[in-house]
């Protein structure tokens, strides 16, 4: 008999140690093949303790099993379940097709595994040192699992497709000679990429990314001190919702699950910049409690995202800017405290249909938060949370917005503009207050009626005329289009003219004031 054939009826390898002939037998049998000692801080594959030959089996066998094992024995099925193993030499199943169920816990990898464009039905590294993980175009059509699991040099997933959920719950991952911890630019998830508790050093890259349900990235600590980008992920489609939200520390918790009392709840937080632009999100975008720290060339980017809600519920950033320009979200949820000050909140372009503040966001913070985005006079936004507030029922409170917009707008105007600005604010508030125009036309109708009763009125001509009616005069001046029979009859002189003059002109003001608040009125209407 060869020895092809005496491996392809189970034979044992003539080479092998005995390690790797009880992860042979293991093999074919299905079971797990555990070499752990028992003792914690041994079997730790993240410590210092070593592991000698009794716990070490080579990479070649490993990819001999699972690429062209022995037949699995008599009513077993075969599988590779490997605990507290040392693997040395490179881990190379790169284009293979592996069909064992395959699955390493607690295991040390002496060098790099690689899997590039490998398929497999399930993988699982759960708590495995791991060099780096090369993994470009590997294709799983369930799962691929690699919890807390440290990666030395990065990981590379770049155009994968994971058939159902990609866990890197409580992973560690350093970053490779790139700068990226992740880089997983092009992969498609069929499920939920769950990544809660991460810790990433260097940037973590999910350009053109699309998860099929969520993306929960609760508690993770994204830090990259070396480039402008801790989070980068232009074009990333999530089909429902992005999460940076805490999460409970402890391993009883249940991914997205409300912690219990007395659990202690880590926030997401990021140190380096966030590029989320062009994405879209089916459910929403939930930052809440997040803490972003940025330097003040960094910023988190939120420019073109789509999506039905936006909970910007967050830590204030010290520093660097928040950007929304060309954002459309349905609804936004965020409290006051949440915005960063002026000249860091960038919102042109943004479209928001309906506003849900957490706690009190009174109207003079809201426009304190507009103005904060607009560094030098633009309408947008004002037309934008006037056109919300207005939608919800809240008239007075949008007519106080667009006043507002009037104030900023006056500040950009010349001298002159200014001036007349000013009369129009103290007047009728830029027509956005037409019951002002009421009070001064009742003040200066009382002041010039009694004025006049003790003013010389002789008549322009002999003959016919009115009775002199002072109040009746008063009022005639006020009124530039109405024509009520008293001007034009009598004579008056010196200072009585001047008053007169003032009259009129100060009656066209209040005129054209009010007019241009009805146009406006209307156009709104």
């Amino acid at each position: 008999m060869s020895e092809g054939a005496g491996i392809r009826d189970g034979d044992l390898p003539d080479d092998l140690t005995a390690a790797e002939a009880g992860m042979w037998q293991a093999f074919r049998n299905g079971t797990v093949y555990d070499l752990t000692s028992g003792d914690t801080v041994v079997d730790d594959p993240h410590g210092g303790h070593p592991w000698g030959p009794e716990r070490t089996v080579r990479a070649r066998i490993v990819c001999w099993l699972l690429l062209d094992g022995p037949p699995a024995l008599a009513g077993r099925v075969s599988s590779l379940k490997l605990t507290g193993v040392q693997i040395s030499g490179t881990l190379d199943l790169a284009g293979g097709t592996v069909e064992p169920y395959l699955e390493m816990k607690g295991c040390r990898f002496e060098r790099e595994i690689l899997l590039p464009e490998a398929r497999f039905t399930t993988a699982r590294f759960v708590d495995c040192s791991v060099p780096r993980l090369e993994a470009a175009r590997v294709h799983t059509e369930g799962d691929l699992h690699l919890p807390r699991c440290r990666f030395h040099n990065g990981v590379r997933l770049t155009d994968a497709h994971i058939g159902t959920d990609l866990l890197m719950n409580q992973a560690i991952v350093y970053r490779d000679r790139s700068g990226r911890s992740i880089a997983a630019d092009g992969m498609t998830v069929g499920q939920d990429l769950q990544a809660e508790l991460l810790e990433s050093h260097g940037e973590l890259s999910l350009r053109s990314a699309t998860i099929g349900v969520s993306l929960s990235l609760r508690g993770a600590r994204l830090t990259n001190p070396y480039t402008r980008l801790a989070l980068n992920a232009p074009q990333l489609t999530v089909e429902r919702t992005l999460y940076l939200t805490p999460a409970g520390v402890g391993a009883s918790m249940l991914s997205g699950a409300t912690p219990a009392r007395g659990t202690r709840i880590q926030r997401f937080e990021c140190q380096g910049g966030v590029r989320l632009d062009d994405g879209r999100f089916g459910d929403a975008v939930d930052l809440e409690r997040a803490r972003f720290i940025f330097t003040e060339e960094q910023e988190l980017s939120l420019r073109r995202v789509q999506a039905p809600e936006l909970r910007f519920l967050g830590e204030k950033p010290q520093r660097g800017k928040v950007v929304l320009s060309g954002a459309r979200v349905g609804n936004l949820v965020d409290r006051a405290s949440a915005w960063p000050g002026p000249g860091n909140l960038h919102m042109g372009g943004f479209v928001y249909e309906n506003l849900v503040p957490h706690g009190p966001f009174p109207l003079a913070e809201r426009l304190e938060w507009v103005a904060a985005a607009t560094a030098e006079y633009n309408p947008e936004p004002y037309e934008r949370l006037a056109a919300v507030l207005r939608a919800g029922g809240e008239d007075e409170d949008a007519r106080e917005v667009l006043l507002a917009k009037q104030r900023r707008r006056r500040e950009s105007l010349p001298l002159a503009a200014k001036l007349w600005g000013y009369v129009q604010d103290w007047t009728v508030a830029y027509g956005y207050r037409p019951g002002r125009a009421a009070v001064w036309m009742a003040v200066l109708w009382a002041a010039g009626s009694v004025a006049f009763a003790h003013a010389s009125h002789p008549p322009l001509k002999g003959g016919d005329h009115p009775v002199w009616n002072p109040a009746l005069f008063a009022l005639d001046l006020l009124l530039p289009v109405i024509d009520l029979g008293q001007v034009g009859f009598w004579q008056l002189r010196g200072g009585w003219q001047w008053l007169a003059a003032a009259m009129v002109l100060l009656g066209w003001i209040l005129a054209t004031t009010v007019a241009a608040g009805a146009t406006r009125l209307l156009r709104r209407n």
